[in-house]
């Protein structure tokens, strides 16, 4: 009995061992695992510990005194060597999120899909990040949907595995606070330095798993000022509807990133260019296939040129402005649509816009605060044009007066409005007060006063109760 059960032994363990073979011989093919990295030593790159925020650099010696590995990953490291600075500065370590935590008494944990810690001084966030594992490798951390997108991910890994987790290749350096070096794994450092923006991996993979990537590939390329490789180009034009299941709201996060950054001219010509724009603003993107001598493409150019100003200026930026400008045309052609079956015109123009609101809200998750302003500037347009009486003085008391007058003057220069109207009203706001009451007093002998065209309608009608 004794020699039969150590028969079985022997038999098991040769089993487990060709397994074991197996699996190492499995991940030693594999391209990603097989890969080696390419130091950069601190004479061969321009990053400067000088250029690092200094309690990114607490982070990164304090885990090196715990004897963790830590390195400055993504953004930062790209923005350093493109001589930028970077807005955030982010941390990969070895050290899970609890470990972060023994070593910070500052420290927070945060997130369900892959957690991580938040480091604070004051104002100031640090994120830590632990390395994350190979894709490959089987976990019941690991949800992925039936479309190939990935819903959580909690897998711990090395560096060498976080690497290939990255999206493009500038992406993913790592500036090694040991030595002072930059880790190259893909190539990243050659990309950056031919201004090719690659994606990692599959594309079309990458691409299903998250397709808010196709999105970020845009940004990156402009903000950078970067050419997308032709693999990481050309999945995009087939792949563009996988943007239709991406949450509402986060579609919204990353319309504000896109267009409100300084670069959103090139961005919206270059999301058009992909079919991109057809899916977050459909409405818009029809009006634009049928335009009528360069309208409604030159006012929202405009629209964008004066956000990317106001950017490049550092003056605030208020989403709405632009948003309304976005959706104006949809507005205005839903308005006509509902004025020549019948509506008044205030009617037509407010179901219009509820109308329009809703459509959008379903792929851009726009806040009811937003929908509001952008609704104050709309209303705003036609009132403009009433300059007698008391009415100018109470538009004049609006909270979105000024926005509202801004939109009358981007209509006006891109041919949609009577700049006679917009004299009137850049005079009204300076003149005195008795000046104020000969502008506003009525018409004597037939005399006109400046107004955009009015329509008049037989029927009145209810506007829709319900406003997104």
């Amino acid at each position: 009995m004794p020699k039969f059960k150590y028969r079985v032994k022997v038999i098991l363990n040769f089993f487990k061992k060709i397994l074991s073979t197996s699996v190492s011989a499995e991940r030693e093919t594999d391209p990603k695992l097989e890969s080696r990295a390419t130091i950069y030593p601190r004479s061969e790159h321009c990053i400067s510990r000088a250029q690092i925020s200094e309690n990114a650099l607490k982070v990164l010696q304090r885990l090196k005194k715990a004897d963790y590995e830590a390195y400055l990953v993504g953004g930062c490291v790209r923005d350093l060597l493109l001589g930028r600075e970077p807005k955030d500065f982010d941390v990969a370590t070895n050290a899970s999120p609890e470990q972060v935590k023994q070593v910070f008494r500052n420290c927070r944990i945060i997130g369900r899909r892959f957690r991580l810690a938040h480091v604070f001084f004051g104002r100031d966030i640090i994120e830590v990040a632990t390395f994350r594992g190979s894709e490959s490798e089987e976990s019941d951390r690991q949800v992925t949907h039936e479309d190939g997108r990935l819903l959580r991910d909690n897998v711990f890994g090395t560096l060498e595995e976080d690497v290939w987790r990255r999206d493009f290749t500038v992406n993913a350096l790592y500036y090694n606070i040991r030595d002072f070096s930059v880790v190259d794994f893909t190539g990243g450092m050659q990309d950056h330095a031919n201004a090719v923006l690659r994606l990692l991996g599959d594309p079309s993979v990458r691409y299903r798993e998250d397709p808010v990537r196709m999105l970020r590939a845009v940004r990156f390329a402009v903000k950078l000022g970067f050419t997308l490789h032709p693999d990481t180009e050309k999945p995009i034009y087939t792949l563009a509807d996988l943007l239709k299941s991406i949450p509402s709201a986060r579609l919204y996060d990353e319309v504000l990133k896109l267009f409100l950054s300084g670069y959103g001219v090139q961005t919206f010509e270059i999301l058009r260019h992909y079919g991109l724009f057809a899916i977050l603003f459909p409405a818009t993107d029809k009006c634009l296939e049928t335009q009528d001598h360069d309208f409604p493409r030159l006012f929202l150019i405009r629209a964008l040129e004066n956000s990317d100003q106001r950017f490049a200026d550092n003056k605030s930026l208020t989403p709405y402005f632009l948003l309304a400008a976005l959706l104006w045309e949809p507005l205005q052609l839903a308005a006509n649509k509902r004025i020549q079956q019948g509506e008044n015109e205030t009617i037509a123009f407010q179901n219009a816009a509820n109308e329009v609101l809703t459509q959008q809200i379903k792929i851009t998750a726009l806040p009811r605060h937003i929908t509001q302003s952008m609704r104050d500037v709309w209303f705003m347009q036609n009132k403009f044009s009433r300059t007698v009486g008391s009415r100018p003085y109470r538009l004049l008391e609006q909270a979105k007066f000024r926005a509202g007058y801004d939109f009358l003057q981007l209509r006006a220069e891109t041919g949609g409005a009577d700049m006679a109207l917009v004299d009137w009203w850049t005079k009204f706001q300076v003149a005195d007060d008795e000046l104020r009451r000969k502008m506003t007093a009525p018409p004597k002998g037939g005399a006109s006063k400046p107004r955009s065209k009015s329509r008049r309608h037989r029927t009145r009608a209810k506007p829709s109760s319900s406003q997104p």
